[in-house]
């Protein structure tokens, strides 16, 4: 589902805590609020448990509301004249930006270190990873640096879901007036690493309505045999952005497929899950 589909009104929202990495990923969500012409909601959560040596209740608020001004003047000086709001709220992290999912078109937040870590195991409970695992709408996962320039790049299995990920690449590309590559993953034919005779033809086929759809968007296809998660990740060292669908065509391996795992641990680009519009999310 691109952001266009999302509701009238509905805000880009960007969770933030006091960490620089949060400065990096208000300023992707503002380029992303701007590029589609919606409002820009910075939401920052915290637990206040009183303390009786606590002068005021008020106290603990005004860190919180320092970092809310400056995310709010980093917005501001990285895309002048989007519409910005900011939400002080109490409660978990998790809790509260999935509540907050299912009413935005896209949920930003940065990695929490992912990217730096390769150790981080699969079934790691980092928030970024259940964030992206459970929200009830696209999430843009950030690094710790702004994104240098490069294609968009897109993993397709042929599935429904990576089909509405190649949607969502398309129009990425088109409003950031980049390339677009396209990489898909096939099994080889034997020992050798030959791919079957149809492939090239089936990516082809499966990208001709989205190319008459996006005419000004110059495609590059590559179809590979081998791992998926090598082939993305042998590509997204050029990429500005990274699309998966999150979970592709193996629903059954859990909330996040093994692809988008591997994107938001190990991708150096910004990485975009894509859901489906009639995902649910989770609340705890």
């Amino acid at each position: 589902m691109t952001l266009r589909d999302a509701p009238d009104g509905a805000p880009v929202v960007v969770g933030v805590d006091d960490s620089p990495l949060s400065l990096t990923a208000v300023r992707l969500a503002a380029r992303e609020a701007a590029a589609h012409d919606r409002p820009l909601r910075i939401v920052h959560t915290f637990n206040w448990i009183a303390a009786p040596t606590e002068p005021t209740p008020e106290e603990p608020r005004r860190p919180a509301e320092r970092l809310l001004a400056r995310c709010a003047d980093a917005a501001a000086e990285a895309q002048p004249g989007i519409t910005t709001s900011c939400a002080l709220i109490e409660g978990a992290v998790l809790t509260t930006l999935l509540r907050e999912s299912g009413s935005a078109a896209l949920l930003v937040i940065g990695d929490g270190g992912l990217g730096r870590d390769p150790a981080v195991p699969a079934d790691s409970d980092a928030t970024a990873v259940q964030i992206a695992a459970r929200a009830g709408c696209t999430v843009l996962v950030g690094r710790d640096r702004l994104p240098a320039a490069g294609s968009v790049l897109v993993g397709v299995d042929g599935s429904p879901a990576s089909l509405t990920a190649l949607d969502f690449a398309f129009d990425t590309a088109c409003r950031r007036t980049v390339d677009l590559v396209v990489v898909q993953v096939w099994d080889a034919v034997d020992s050798t690493g030959r791919l079957p005779p149809e492939a090239a033809d089936r990516l082809a086929e499966a990208m001709a309505p989205w190319q008459r759809k996006y005419p000004s968007v110059a495609v590059t296809q590559h179809v590979r045999a081998g791992d998926p998660e090598s082939a993305l990740l042998d590509e997204a060292s050029r990429a500005q952005a990274v699309v998966v669908s999150a979970r592709g065509d193996e629903p059954w391996r859990g909330m996040l497929g093994a692809v988008s795992q591997a994107m938001l641990y190990h991708s150096p680009a910004p990485v975009f899950v894509v859901r489906n519009p009639h995902e649910l999310y989770i609340q705890e």
